[in-house]
């Protein structure tokens, strides 16, 4: 039961990260518009901004991917399934952090981070589950 949850758990949230592929080559003038309509002020052009967007974007993508790739064989990939759900609630925590000290809008706040820490505490209780059945 918990490695079939895992396994599926694991695909699901891939998902997400998964669709940070279109940011990472969509055209900047969507990324302004996008950041324009949550109510972020211009988007800074800029080298600088244009690769940190991308290259993140692309690194979620990445995870994503990765998450997707150890869901094939969860009992393989174990050790490497609670790291990753460990590194998910640090990651969250800062995030939460981060949202609150740059000023994120209320709502993303609130769903990120909190959304994150979540995620890696089941993937761990999951792993956990299975490790003792």
């Amino acid at each position: 039961m918990a490695e079939k949850a895992l396994v599926w758990l694991l695909r699901i949230s891939a998902v997400v990260p998964l669709t940070a592929l279109v940011p990472a080559v969509m055209p900047f003038a969507w990324m302004q518009d996008i950041h324009r309509s949550l109510g972020m002020g211009e988007l800074p052009g800029g080298p600088i901004v244009g690769y940190l967007t991308r290259s993140l974007s692309a690194m979620y993508a990445m995870h994503g991917a990765l998450l997707c790739f150890v869901s094939w064989n969860v009992r393989r990939f174990l050790p490497l399934v609670k790291c990753l759900a460990v590194l998910a609630v640090i990651f969250g925590i800062g995030m939460c952090l981060l949202d609150l000290l740059v000023g994120m809008p209320l709502p993303w706040t609130v769903s990120e981070g909190p959304f994150i820490v979540v995620l890696g505490g089941v993937m761990l209780w999951l792993a956990g589950r299975m490790q003792d059945g």
